[in-house]
């Protein structure tokens, strides 16, 4: 589990169709093999660790739901380790598993925030409530606005300079997690429905 509060923005160090080399400083400390740790706000499994980066495989479904086949040397990623019982919740309970990509539509600064409005599939959209939470690239932001294709954030300056997000330009791809808590109230009155 994790929260959606970044704790680093690595560097891609290497990448191919099977594993991602990472870049880090202070996301090294107290990781170990076998660690869960979201990149771009998949869940991944640490594989290897060197000298200032870590590695992680990768796997078809990864490639296929994610960003993560885009990544080339030198992208910047977010980083989150995984939630410890004693671990705050700054953010909101996420998996690491993204439901699917979306694409930023439009950046606009708003004051001392940036509005940015994104595209997502249908089957992402029924479930994006306004003031609801969503992840986007690991990062956890409430949604300000949305409508059947679109959804709107507002990010604060702190969020651009600790996150991948102020690198974003329109028409880059970003990975989706919806909140899990939707997708089981949905379930449960489908399943009362027929019953």
């Amino acid at each position: 589990m994790f929260t959606g509060i970044v704790q680093e923005i690595g560097r891609v160090k290497e990448s191919d169709s099977s594993y991602i080399s990472v870049e880090v400083e202070d996301s090294l400390r107290g990781l170990r093999i076998g660690d869960s740790i979201a990149v771009n706000g998949a869940c991944l499994t640490v594989s290897s660790i060197g000298s200032g980066y870590f590695s992680v495989n990768t796997m078809p479904e990864t490639l296929r739901r994610t960003n993560m086949r885009l990544l080339n040397p030198g992208a910047m990623v977010n980083l989150e380790s995984a939630l410890t019982l004693s671990s705050r919740l700054g953010g909101h309970l996420l998996q690491g598993h993204v439901d699917s990509t979306g694409t930023v539509v439009s950046i606009f600064q708003e004051v001392d925030a940036v509005l940015m409005e994104f595209q997502a599939p249908p089957e992402i959209m029924k479930y994006v409530v306004e003031k609801g939470f969503i992840a986007v690239d690991g990062v956890s932001l409430t949604v300000v606005g949305c409508d059947a294709s679109t959804f709107t954030v507002s990010v604060v300056q702190y969020t651009l300079s600790n996150t991948n997000i102020g690198q974003w330009e329109e028409g880059e791809l970003v990975n989706l997690e919806i909140d899990i808590l939707a997708k089981y109230v949905e379930k449960f009155l489908s399943a009362r429905d027929i019953n």
